[in-house]
């Protein structure tokens, strides 16, 4: 397992686990990123992580990016 921060642009990732307190858990559930799911990192951009979950974009801080591992 790694962080999701390490996975290399446009490989789709089986997310393992979400790691950190209750409320980043949640606020990363309602964002579709869930044990089981997958997770393609689009990009790194000054501190911001893109990454493409279900079929939608969305951006998280590099800090949640390293508490989703997969």
């Amino acid at each position: 397992m790694m962080p999701l921060i390490y996975a290399s642009p446009g490989e789709e990732n089986i997310i393992k686990k979400v790691g950190g307190n209750p409320e980043v858990k949640r606020h990363l559930e309602n964002l579709g990123i869930t044990p089981g799911g997958s997770a393609t990192l689009i990009s790194i951009m000054g501190g911001n992580v893109i990454v493409k979950v279900k079929e939608s974009r969305i951006a998280i801080n590099e800090e949640m990016a390293r508490k989703v591992m997969i």
